[in-house]
């Protein structure tokens, strides 16, 4: 089932388009990667999606179209993660990850019990739950990314647009993270756009990849479906000459692995 529908997305700034008409959809129960050389334009659409900026075209979330809707009222349907946290108050983990039902409150009402115990599940999830009510100031960079994927994941959202995740985690938290999104997504038959810098990632975790030069959409991967000769192709586009390679990890499964080749002079 069609979840997300894009059609024709143009948007910018100062009047100068990044991105310029970009059409896709998005299944109910997938993981969406956007790949990109920096500046191609991977933010301008996750802002454009969350209608964070101004733009031509149009998306369709489920049976609601996206510019109609009050920005309250498509927080409750999407959840978003920009690149960089803007959390400078002194408040718990608890009290961040409760941030998120914000758009499903009214004026003076306060949560729900069963809001509060998402929030604490949620915390768990990510590995924080003995730290819930220490300062989130007092947390790593890469702590604190996870926090705010934890307020993203109690919400319950059907769509989440995640900015480059990944972009403060270690080695380790970056496979994990991708894993507890992957969870999400089974458990709530959600789905989620995320732009990513790490190709290992994109190609081991996502259903598909958004391929991106220059503001324009110009091939998708299906990784478990295009052949490894036609994804070298598409990602030397963006990444200059590449190689992929298929490994297998101690459990059996299969991977991919891309190497950046030498450039001859």
């Amino acid at each position: 089932m069609k979840l997300l529908t894009v059609n024709n997305l143009s948007a910018g700034y100062n009047g100068t388009d990044i991105i310029k008409n970009i059409s896709f959809s998005v299944d109910s129960g997938q993981i969406i990667g956007i790949l990109g050389a920096n500046g191609c334009g991977k933010t301008t659409l996750i802002k454009s999606l969350a209608n964070l900026l101004p733009h031509t075209g149009n998306c369709q979330l489920d049976t609601i179209t996206v510019e109609s809707v009050s920005p309250k009222g498509l927080a409750r349907l999407c959840g978003y993660i920009p690149q960089n946290n803007s959390i400078s108050l002194d408040l718990t983990l608890f009290d961040v990850v409760m941030m998120g039902f914000n758009p499903e409150l009214k004026l003076l009402q306060t949560p729900t019990r069963q809001m509060k115990e998402s929030a604490i599940q949620a915390l768990m999830d990510v590995g924080l739950g003995n730290r819930m009510y220490d300062n989130f100031q007092s947390l790593s960079a890469g702590q604190k990314q996870l926090c705010i994927l934890a307020r993203t994941f109690a919400g319950k959202r059907k769509l989440l647009l995640l900015d480059e995740p990944e972009s403060a985690l270690d080695f380790r938290l970056r496979y994990q993270a991708m894993e507890l999104l992957q969870d999400y997504i089974q458990q709530n038959h959600a789905s989620a756009l995320i732009t990513l810098h790490d190709s290992a990632l994109a190609l081991n975790y996502c259903d598909s990849l958004l391929i991106l030069s220059d503001g324009r959409l110009i091939g998708t991967i299906i990784p478990s479906e295009t052949s490894i000769s036609e994804m070298e192709q598409l990602l030397s586009k963006i990444y200059g000459t590449i190689s992929l390679s298929k490994l297998n990890d101690r459990l059996g499964n299969s991977r991919l692995v891309m190497m950046k080749e030498a450039e001859t002079s």
